[in-house]
């Protein structure tokens, strides 16, 4: 049978005019640093409302979890974006591994340190507990920056963090560390009582947290996929956060089943009440916003308390670039 010209014409175009061919999708992996979560929520809304795929991406959200290779799989090509954080970001550059920080979506970090109720009326006076219980990370991290801006903070007081309340529950008098939008609502639960939380951030422990970082030398070969990316993570941050989530919480549940509805309530309204994604320069230039000023300024102090050394170039470990240009504001 002869097939006119117009035939093969028509059939050419119906194909150019299908969703396939209209575009082809980038698939992108974005590695995440813990099980799905509310924290998450802005990448899994930008799958759900169908944002991703209209910044021309396939986006697969890989979640994490203990022991968690997110970050050695980002190094080795196995995935193209990690949910990263300051202090991982500066110690690439002590070890001159070539990782890019392309947007900060919290503007505090969520960590925090819980007593029981009525206990302590300042932070300093954290101080006098009867001990505190902290990760290794912390005790080198966060607490070596209280014990200099508190010298009555004490060493000795220090106990290994098991991740289980039970040492925290037994002590009217310890302190713990936890994650602001998770360790407070576990303790209500356990223990029948709400403790009192200490934002580490609004004391003046300043890091970016849950950060978009990359491969610099994939970035310089993709910067377009890079910023769609970026771009299009930060419009479902503001849609998750001020929008109907619905659809973006039934695929963090799917991902992670022993998430429940209301410790994704509790997450999204604690980040909203303590501004954990909206504060800051982020309140004027938009979710994810960095600062060349609020890098130096970490990093200085994490220098002057002896957790890093100085002379580190940070102003490799990030690019503003991507970021702080209003976008998405007006989903607000």
């Amino acid at each position: 049978m002869q097939i006119s010209t117009k035939t093969i014409l028509l059939a050419a175009l119906a194909l150019a005019s299908s969703p396939a061919a209209a575009q082809e999708l980038d698939a992108v992996t974005f590695a995440t640093n813990w099980l799905a979560q509310a924290e998450h929520g802005g990448y899994y809304q930008a799958i759900a409302d169908g944002t991703y795929e209209e910044y021309g991406l396939d986006v697969t959200v890989m979640q994490g979890g203990p022991q968690s290779p997110g970050r050695p799989m980002l190094v080795s090509g196995g995935v193209q974006f990690y949910m990263g954080g300051v202090s991982g970001a500066i110690n690439a550059v002590k070890e001159e591994i070539p990782t890019i920080t392309l947007a900060a979506i919290f503007q505090k970090d969520p960590q925090i340190l819980m007593s029981h109720p009525d206990q302590f009326d300042t932070f300093p006076e954290l101080a006098g507990a009867s001990k505190y219980i902290l990760s290794a990370d912390g005790f080198t991290s966060y607490f070596s920056w209280m014990k200099t801006e508190w010298p009555d903070f004490a060493e000795d007081k220090y106990e290994p963090y098991q991740f289980n309340p039970a040492s925290f529950l037994a002590d009217e008098m310890a302190i713990q560390q936890g994650y602001l939008t998770s360790e407070p609502l576990s303790i209500e639960r356990e223990a029948g009582f709400a403790p009192d939380v200490w934002l580490l951030a609004d004391q003046g422990y300043t890091p970016y947290s849950t950060t978009i970082e990359a491969m610099k030398p994939w970035v310089e070969a993709n910067p377009d996929i890079a910023k769609r990316f970026v771009e299009a993570s930060i419009i479902g941050w503001y849609n998750y956060l001020y929008g109907d989530n619905a659809a973006a919480n039934e695929l963090i549940k799917a991902d992670n089943p022993e998430m429940t509805d209301d410790q994704i309530a509790y997450g999204i309204a604690k980040m909203k009440e303590y501004g954990i994604v909206v504060s800051g320069d982020a309140e004027t230039q938009g979710i994810g916003c960095m600062t060349d000023a609020r890098w130096t300024e970490f990093y200085d102090s994490m220098v002057d308390v002896g957790v890093y050394e100085p002379g580190l170039d940070i102003t490799t470990a990030y690019t503003t670039e991507y970021v702080c240009q209003g976008l998405g504001m007006d989903l607000m």
